[in-house]
């Protein structure tokens, strides 16, 4: 197993029951088609964590399945926005402290919004990044709720 990241760090100090994936990390193939096939998980279950910001209230986490696309106009609504946009990758570990490829909803080194997709409830669990490149965290959408703050949205399409 990897060293500890900070999201299982945060995972373990709240007690979280949790297991980990890893996978082997492409540069060139960062789709979350490509990790679920090489590790025979599901698509939908695979969750992808996104950073925007907003023109008033500035960073927003999304948390949405990794086969569907962020609905901005969703997000902005959620978080008290007007308008939302990806921040760029060049500052994603300036703000996160996780590197892209690498970014996980839990254990930011600020705490950000985070706003998960409904369909995670469809599920016991789900996998987001663990806070490494190669690395997946698998948990209830519950216990990623409890350990990030998130609130439940309908934020995919």
């Amino acid at each position: 197993m990897s060293k500890k990241t900070n999201a299982l760090r945060l995972l373990d100090a709240q007690k979280a029951r949790y297991e980990t994936v890893e996978y082997h990390y492409d540069a060139d193939d960062l789709s979350v088609e490509h990790i679920a096939k090489d590790n025979g998980l599901p698509l939908a279950r695979i969750f992808k964590t996104l950073v925007a910001k907003g023109d008033k209230n500035g960073v927003a986490v999304a948390v949405v399945p990794g086969h569907k696309n962020l609905d901005f106009k969703a997000l902005a609504k959620a978080s008290g926005n007007k308008k939302m946009a990806l921040v760029p990758v060049k500052d994603i570990q300036g703000l996160t402290g996780y590197i892209r490829g690498g970014c996980s909803p839990i254990g930011m080194k600020k705490d950000y919004p985070v706003y998960l997709d409904i369909s995670a409830l469809d599920y016991e669990a789900i996998y987001v990044n663990a806070g490494q490149r190669g690395l997946l965290v698998g948990l209830s959408p519950e216990a990623l709720r409890q350990a990030t703050g998130a609130v439940v949205e309908n934020i995919a399409e």
